[in-house]
């Protein structure tokens, strides 16, 4: 899909939050089409980067281990 997107696993080195989120918000652009939303969709955009990036770090605590 979006072949910008680091993979965040890496053997047994952990992805750092900041990682997790700058991957959760390019997976967002790409699907929303919007490299910067509009302040009638800001919210909805934000919410959708937080969610994802949430979900990422679930899935990659369940494949990896906790990293915290």
């Amino acid at each position: 899909m979006c072949r910008s997107i680091k993979r965040l696993r890496e053997g047994n080195v952990p992805a750092t939050d900041d990682e997790i989120r700058e991957a959760a918000l390019q997976f967002v652009r790409k699907v929303s089409g919007y490299r910067v939303p509009s302040n009638r969709n800001e919210e909805a955009f934000t919410e959708a980067v937080d969610e994802v990036a949430q979900a990422s770090r679930r899935l990659l605590e369940a494949v990896t281990g906790p990293t915290r």
